[in-house]
């Protein structure tokens, strides 16, 4: 076993990590056992570390632990192992050792990972797959349907299963021509294009027979069904593609966007979303002095290729929502229904995960899409080539949803290079630059998020940050892991000194339809004087300013009804009450936590733990805010 000292020194220069976990341990609750059962069931983990009696100062934003010790370790060792043996679906046996830090007693609890034969491990007194835990990155999350796919490798991938009620007739003709025509592409002689359609959606497992009957999969639904079979069998799986007016999210019922619903096999709907999304970037072009022809600039059209195949090839299938391709005036989010298979901090990595294996491999064999899983590592690349910001990539397990986000600026633009000449006297380096840049695009910016559009570990990554804060240009909000950091006073005060261009008008949607295939080397996107940029507002916007928030609503802003219904909670209401009021008000009004907290009458920090966070872990609740959790402005919908 490792020691005590030596993991405490980890803590304090990285954090918590997947294999280590700090508490405070006063007494053997929940929250303990959970992290033992994710410890056990994580594969490729070989188990983690549990250090009781350690505790992280919340009011730093970088990592620093202390000791504060254990009162009572016998009893905490005999609660560990007491329960370990009775608590789940099997025994778990833990290593469990006390060692003294100067006068104090730290209590370390060293999990295996269990073999793949017996796991999951589960709460006896819950069912699979909420029962269960698992670890992703320093926090315990539930299972999910698709997590169970994970543990049981010998069961059959969810996307080959197959789809009750449909037949041959469910066919869309065209897209079987359409696989034929791409396939063709790549590998002209490919064996099975000598195939009858119904033989080759066999050798594609996109078709099978069940009781005499020929049925589609769910992968041969989605690649090859009918806009008629889709609606029919899988009315949720569409992609939207909605154009917000400004930055950000319109909360105004009144202020409506415009949005284009697609439904389809995926092989044609793919170069619509395309289409769509690129006729409605407005073209740049730039010549450098001395050339005699003109470069366009802007996004790179395969990073926004891979995005789009990236939603499409590992959405979850099991949930009912649709992808959103959310087109601001700054930038891009794509969202998909489906937590990454790959950890945060390994994505760009070689290497991929698949949660539809039969439908990548339709995408791989037409060349849509990257063979080794390098798709994101090719995105950021390409971004940095075109000196633009790399693209951001939030996995939220809880939630179970994927955003990808791309900012539609060019990094150190006129505007940029003429607004950071203000800084010069602080010696930024070219990843804190970046930092500001993306700061005052978006409003905010945490350490996570740091980390991806620089490239730096967590401890390199604080240092800057640190600096940063140091210097005035940033102010940390939030504690702990729930630090992020907004525009500092000197970042405000010297932006006076700088106007950015005026927002353009907003371009109408377009339907037109483009190439989509042979766009390795094109350029498409906004120009360095024509790119969407705030103007008006300070660079914390999107936050409250210091020491104050948005005011709650009052009771007398309610619809009767839920104020009968709050009035009838009363001090002692039954927890599944308080959770059904919360959705509703959260389907009247998108709320933040101290706004639901004080309609409830309860402590901010109790409603959170207690309610918002399980609402949300189960899918009743989502944040308004995916791509950037700790948001000073996030808040809470109701899930339809």
């Amino acid at each position: 076993m490792r020691t005590v000292t030596e993991l405490l020194s980890e803590l304090n220069s990285r954090d918590e990590t997947t294999q280590i976990e700090a508490k405070r341990g006063s007494a053997v609750d929940r929250s303990i056992m959970e992290t033992i059962c994710a410890f056990a069931n994580e594969p490729g983990l070989n188990g983690g570390h549990l250090l009781l009696g350690i505790e992280r100062d919340e009011h730093s934003p970088f990592p620093a632990y202390r000791v504060t010790g254990v009162d009572h370790p016998d009893q905490v060792q005999l609660d560990i192992s007491s329960q370990c043996a009775t608590t789940f679906s099997q025994a778990l046996r833990p290593r469990v050792e006390v060692e003294r830090i100067g006068s104090l007693v730290v209590v370390h609890v060293q999990v295996d990972e269990l073999p793949e034969g017996q796991k999951p491990v589960y709460f006896k007194n819950e069912a699979l797959p909420r029962g269960a835990y698992r670890r992703i990155g320093s926090s315990d999350q539930r299972c999910t349907d698709d997590d169970l796919g994970i543990f049981f490798t010998n069961s059959e991938s969810y996307d080959a299963t197959l789809v009750k009620d449909s037949t041959w007739e469910d066919v869309d003709e065209s897209a079987v021509n359409e696989y034929r025509r791409l396939r063709a592409m790549v590998k002209e002689e490919a064996e099975e294009l000598t195939y009858d359609d119904r033989d080759l959606l066999r050798a594609l497992n996109c078709v099978r027979m069940d009781n005499g009957i020929l049925r589609l999969t769910v992968a041969g639904l989605h690649l090859f069904g009918s806009k008629m079979a889709l609606r029919r069998l899988a009315p949720a799986t569409r992609v939207d593609y909605i154009r917000v007016p400004g930055n950000e999210w319109v909360q105004n019922p009144d202020n409506r966007f415009a949005t284009i619903d697609m439904r389809g096999p995926m092989l044609l709907v793919l170069p619509r979303i395309y289409s769509a999304v690129v006729d409605d970037l407005p073209k740049g072009f730039l010549l450098p002095e001395g050339e005699l022809q003109a470069k366009s600039i802007g996004l790179p059209g395969r990073v926004l290729r891979e995005a789009l195949v990236n939603a499409l090839m590992h959405r979850s299938f099991r949930v009912h929502q649709p992808i959103q391709v959310i087109r601001y005036g700054n930038r891009i989010e794509i969202k998909n229904p489906g937590y990454s298979l790959k950890t945060e901090d390994s994505l760009g990595e070689p290497g991929s995960k698949q949660r539809n294996p039969a439908i990548a491999a339709v995408f791989h064999e037409t060349n849509l899409a990257e063979t080794k899983g390098s798709g994101i590592r090719t995105m950021r690349i390409l971004m940095e080539r075109s000196g633009m910001v790399p693209p951001t990539f939030e996995s939220d397990h809880g939630s179970n949803e994927f955003t990808s986000l791309v900012l539609l600026h060019h990094f150190l633009s006129e505007d940029d290079i003429r607004w950071l000449s203000h800084f010069e006297e602080y010696g930024l380096n070219e990843n804190e630059k970046k930092a500001l840049v993306f700061l005052r695009e978006v409003g905010a910016l945490d350490n996570h998020t740091y980390r991806q559009i620089s490239g730096l570990d967590v401890l390199r990554a604080s240092i800057d940050l640190r600096r940063m804060k140091s210097l005035g240009l940033l102010k940390s909000k939030g504690k702990g892991r729930a630090t992020y950091y907004i525009a500092g006073e000197e970042l405000n005060t010297r932006r006076e000194q700088s106007t950015p261009p005026p927002n353009p008008s907003t371009p109408p949607l377009s339907t037109a339809t483009e190439s989509f295939l042979n766009i390795d080397n094109e350029l498409i996107g906004s120009g360095l004087s024509d790119f969407p940029h705030p103007s008006a507002p300070p660079l914390n916007q999107s936050a409250p300013p210091s020491g104050t928030r948005s005011a709650p609503p009052s009771h007398d802003e309610l619809p009767q009804d839920l104020l009968t219904e709050l009035e009838l909670l009363g001090n002692k209401a039954d927890s599944g009450a308080i959770l059904d009021i919360i959705v509703k008000l959260c389907t009247w009004r998108e709320l933040q936590t101290h706004e639901i907290a004080h309609l409830l009458g309860r402590s901010e920090k109790y409603v959170l733990r207690k309610f918002i966070t399980p609402l949300r872990e189960s899918g009743r609740l989502a944040h308004t805010i995916p791509d950037m959790v700790n948001h000073p402005q996030q808040a809470y919908k109701a899930v339809r």
